[in-house]
C-alpha cells in the first residue's frame, strides 16, 4: 500500500496537536503489520514503547489529580484509563482511520474501524511522539487526551481480570486462570495468545502486545461472551 504524503499527515498532525521532526515515525505508528514485508516495518514497536509511556503518563496524571486515592484505588483507575477501548476512544477522537495503513484484506474487513487496530494506533502515535520528542511532549499529548476521562466513572472502575474474577467468585466458581496458548513475533515486539479459563465454561481467548494486555483482553472476552457486568 503506498505511503501517506507528508503533506496530509499533516492534518493529522495538527488534530493531535503534535508537529514531528521526522515524519516517518510517524508513518511507522500508522502502518499495520498487514501493510509491510516486515513486521518491524509495522507499528508494533512502537506500539509497545507507547504502551509504557501511557502508563507512566497516566499514573503521574493521577498521582497529581487524586492526591488522597490510595493505591489500590489508583490501581484501579488506571487500568480503566489505559485499556484498548479507551485507547481506541482517543485514537477516533484523533480521527486517524484515514490514516491508517492497512493490507488489502484488513482493509476490506473494516481495519481501521476495529478497537483492537484503534487502540494500538492510539498507543504507537503515543510511542511515535515520545521517540521524536521525548517524554514531556508525549506527557502532554496524554494529557490532552486522557484528563478529561479522569472523573468519568464506569461502573466499579474494575478492570477485566477484576471483575471477572468477583463474578466467579460471586457464583461459587473456581478462580479464573490464564492460560498462555501462543506467542509470536520477535522479542522486542512480542504478541501474546492467552485463554481465559474457568471450570464449566468454554475458553475466550485475548491478544495482546504483552502479557497483562493479553489477560485483560481474554477477560474482557469472556465477560463479553458470557453477557457479565459492564461488557453487556
Amino acid at each position: 500500500m503506498a505511503k501517506r504524503k507528508d503533506a496530509d499527515l499533516g492534518l493529522l498532525e495538527a488534530r493531535i496537536g503534535v508537529d514531528f521532526s521526522d515524519k516517518a515515525l510517524l508513518r511507522q505508528a500508522l502502518t499495520h503489520v498487514s501493510a509491510c514485508t516486515r513486521r518491524a516495518d509495522s507499528y508494533q514497536r512502537l506500539e509497545f514503547l507507547g504502551d509504557r509511556v501511557l502508563g507512566l503518563a497516566v499514573a503521574d496524571l493521577l498521582f497529581e489529580h487524586f492526591p488522597d486515592a490510595a493505591e489500590g484505588e489508583l490501581s484501579r483507575r488506571l487500568a480503566e484509563l489505559v485499556r484498548r477501548e479507551t485507547c481506541a476512544e482517543v485514537a477516533a477522537e484523533w480521527g486517524v482511520a484515514p490514516f491508517i495503513l492497512l493490507g488489502g484484506g484488513e482493509a476490506q474487513s473494516g481495519g481501521a474501524q476495529k478497537a483492537a487496530i484503534l487502540g494500538d494506533i492510539c498507543e504507537s502515535i503515543i510511542g511515535a511522539v515520545f521517540v521524536d520528542a521525548g517524554f514531556g511532549a508525549a506527557q502532554r499529548l496524554v494529557r490532552d487526551s486522557f484528563a478529561a476521562r479522569l472523573d468519568q466513572a464506569r461502573a466499579s472502575l474494575r478492570d477485566p481480570k477484576s471483575a471477572l474474577q468477583e463474578w466467579a467468585q460471586g457464583r461459587g466458581l473456581a478462580t479464573p486462570i490464564y492460560r498462555l496458548d501462543g506467542q509470536t513475533g520477535p522479542d522486542h515486539a512480542p504478541r501474546f495468545l492467552i485463554s481465559a479459563v474457568i471450570d464449566g465454561f468454554d475458553a475466550a481467548q485475548g491478544e495482546g502486545s504483552s502479557k497483562r494486555h493479553a489477560e485483560q483482553a481474554a477477560a474482557e472476552a469472556f465477560m463479553a461472551r458470557e453477557k457479565i457486568g459492564a461488557a453487556q
